[in-house]
């Protein structure tokens, strides 16, 4: 069974031919973690594509209804409609709003990949090249490390913090998700060494997280990455030990990675300094005033929230009540929070819309097979947590990170092979 598995990359990339529709899904894929100008290419390629694909593409039966019966493409719809209607009683500038639209927008990606990727086929070319551009990101990053030229490099944290494109708090959270990814389904990879390399690759994201990068948020993504990854290895019986194993994980790291152990300090000092108001302009101190005005302010509009794009305006609005002097902040703002900022804009109901966004796409996911199933459900993971301490979704390039992954896995694991199908094999101790 393990060998028919490794065989499925064989069995059905060679069929049939790369057309234009295919090699758009692919550069979407390949260039999330780039450039933001390829992404916004790619982007704009992608939805041109896909909504000429619902208007004048010629479908067959097999492909006549490609989202029946997935709660995630009604779940995206949905929210983008609640925005797109919160309009109506938005206190942000136009600007914003409109601003505001565009951003949230990059969720109709995730459908679009669903749409747009026909078979498993298809889908394994998409995964491959994500799969490359993301170990080339990988790649840079370690020979920054090392301290080796990389003039491809156009980030302003490159020699410092050894990010490439961005910065070391997007790429952490992506390469901690590769990581998963390559564990997840190292069975699929090609040729004889290929279980080995993705191995490998998952080995090298984790290391490169954890103690080359220096993002917070990217340690605590890998943390809550290994942990899924230990548990699912674990017996049944063993499995209720997940709620200690990242404090565990936690410990272990905080005396082996000088990166985490520097950031944890960092993060307990900074919280004191905030709660005893003796330093409030750091890091973790402003994170925690943001938060608290965005709590405020979802209080303050509970059932409907404030409206699209509307934080920026309400925030201005409350801390020139405590302070006249007060400079504004610009216009599409954000708590770097994503659960507070849909809170800020849609109220209570904002919350549950994001809440059951990602419950749609883990349903969707329990459909799949084991090794696919493992890989979705971990950058959902990636999604939830990081969500914590950013506003990941309404974010560039991060967001566009997420949504078409998670696009292309929901993809993977839901189409059909163009070949026979072949069941992934059930990795479960006896119990």
């Amino acid at each position: 069974m393990m060998q028919s598995l490794r065989a499925i990359p064989a069995t059905i990339l060679p069929k049939n031919t790369i057309n234009i529709r295919l090699a758009i899904v692919c550069l979407a894929s390949a260039s999330i973690g780039l450039s933001m100008a390829l992404i916004s290419i790619a982007k704009l390629l992608l939805v041109l594509f896909g909504f000429a694909a619902l208007l004048f593409l010629r479908r067959t039966p097999a492909t006549d209804k490609p989202l029946a019966g997935l709660y995630t493409p009604i779940a995206v719809l949905t929210v983008l409609f609640a925005f797109a209607i919160s309009m109506l009683w938005t206190v942000a500038p136009t600007a914003d709003a409109w601003g505001s639209i565009a951003k949230y927008g990059k969720l109709i990606l995730i459908v679009l990949m669903m749409l747009l990727i026909h078979d498993r086929r298809e889908a394994m070319y998409a995964l491959g090249a994500f799969l490359l551009a993301q170990v080339f990101l990988l790649a840079s990053s370690w020979m920054l490390f090392f301290h080796l030229p990389v003039p491809w490099a156009t980030s302003n944290m490159a020699l410092k913090e050894y990010a490439v494109f961005s910065s070391y708090l997007d790429q952490g959270i992506m390469a901690a998700v590769l990581g998963a990814v390559c564990w997840h389904l190292r069975e699929l990879a090609p040729g004889r060494f290929g279980r080995h390399v993705a191995v490998f690759i998952a080995v090298a994201a984790s290391l490169n997280v954890l103690f080359v990068l220096g993002g917070r948020s990217g340690h605590v993504v890998a943390i809550a990455l290994l942990s899924l990854a230990i548990m699912w290895q674990l017996p049944r019986k063993y499995r209720a030990g997940i709620v200690l194993l990242p404090f565990v994980l936690v410990l272990l790291l905080f005396f082996s990675s000088t990166k985490v152990r520097e950031r944890l300090t960092m993060v307990k000092t900074e919280v004191e300094s905030y709660v005893a108001q003796t330093q409030i302009r750091t890091s973790s101190g402003i994170r925690l005033g943001l938060w608290v005005s965005a709590a405020q302010i979802i209080g303050e509009h509970p059932v409907a929230g404030a409206g699209i794009g509307s934080w920026s305006t309400e925030y201005n609005r409350i801390q020139r009540a405590k302070n006249p002097a007060h400079q504004d902040i610009p216009g599409n703002g954000n708590p770097h929070q994503e659960y507070l900022q849909w809170g800020v804009q849609l109220g209570i109901p904002g919350l549950l819309l994001l809440a059951g966004l990602m419950l749609s796409v883990l349903r969707d996911s329990l459909k799949m097979e084991t090794p696919y199933a493992r890989a979705a459900q971990s950058a959902l993971a990636a999604l939830a947590v990081a969500c914590l301490f950013n506003s990941i979704i309404y974010d560039a390039l991060i967001g566009d990170f997420f949504c078409v992954l998670i696009g292309l896995l929901l993809a993977l694991g839901l189409s059909k092979a163009t070949g026979p199908v072949i069941a992934a094999p059930q990795r479960e101790q006896p119990t």
